[in-house]
């Protein structure tokens, strides 16, 4: 049973999504983010650098990549366009298990087309390495990479990107904003490595310092090459985003990290000073 508002919430939507086109087999959907022209789109979509950006009306625009993150298969694509209706991007990290979510996109052609289901999980997935994603069971093909995942409000969730299993993958929104933003995923200045580590008793994701630049926030901390990040402001971390998550949200302020030196035992914490000013360790 969908909520009361549910087919004007899709139709919103709709028009927020476009086709996407690279030349060749890169076909898929995107988001419009911005009324100005901005689109969120996968990088594998818009791999070849020019696309063509087709709107819900019809009307075609020529558009280039303008900020790619490989990283995340995410891309901004801008087009010369105005007073384009934008889709409202929401904290994904709001996101619960259960929760009704709708994707919408460019399946096989079909354009506009949806599906629904719920929220299976939000966090790292098996094979995947350490990086969050949202799983949902909606039902994605070819043409939906770059659509968006959206909440029964039409608060767009994730980007979805690709199928494992009976369940759709997406690209939580929060690495939409901070790309929009253009904030630094690594504000320390650091280089990591994602290892497993036990901390507290139980099995954890760490993040082992590699290198650090000079005069970065992390070494005006006193981190050192081989610390082991374990968590920020009391909290463990389960995926890299959390990482990130913890140092966009105290942009230009201090942020807490635990982490471990020498004795796995010891969780040690330090205050860092994102931005300018020394960092003192406690």
């Amino acid at each position: 049973m969908f909520p009361p508002g549910f087919g004007e919430v899709a139709e919103r939507l709709r028009r927020c999504t476009v086709h996407v086109s690279s030349g060749g087999r890169g076909h898929g959907s995107g988001i419009i983010v911005k009324s100005d022209g901005a689109i969120v789109t996968n990088a594998h979509v818009a791999r070849l650098g020019k696309s063509t950006v087709t709107l819900w009306d019809g009307r075609s625009f020529p558009a280039e990549i303008a900020s790619p993150d490989l990283r995340r298969d995410l891309a901004i694509l801008r087009l010369s366009a105005s007073d384009l209706p934008a889709a409202p991007l929401g904290d994904s990290n709001q996101l619960r298990v259960g929760e009704l979510v709708i994707a919408i996109g460019n399946p096989l052609g079909f354009m506009g087309a949806l599906t629904a289901g719920i929220v299976h999980a939000v966090g790292p997935v098996p094979g995947l390495g350490p990086r969050k994603w949202i799983q949902a069971g909606v039902r994605l093909a070819p043409g939906n990479s770059g659509g968006p995942l959206a909440d029964a409000s039409g608060n767009v969730v994730g980007v979805n990107t690709m199928v494992a299993g009976r369940l759709g993958l997406a690209v939580p929104s929060n690495e939409v904003t901070r790309l929009l933003s253009g904030s630094q995923p690594y504000p320390l200045g650091v280089t990591l490595r994602p290892i497993p580590v036990t901390a507290a008793g139980r099995e954890r994701l760490g993040l082992m310092i590699l290198e650090l630049a000079p005069d970065s926030a992390a070494s005006r901390a006193s981190l050192l090459p081989g610390d082991i990040l374990v968590g920020a402001e009391g909290r463990f971390f389960s995926a890299l985003e959390d990482l990130e998550d913890a140092l966009h949200a105290n942009s230009q302020r201090v942020v807490r990290l635990q982490f471990l030196r020498a004795d796995p035992s010891r969780i040690r914490t330090v205050a860092v000073r994102l931005g300018v000013g020394h960092s003192v360790a406690a």
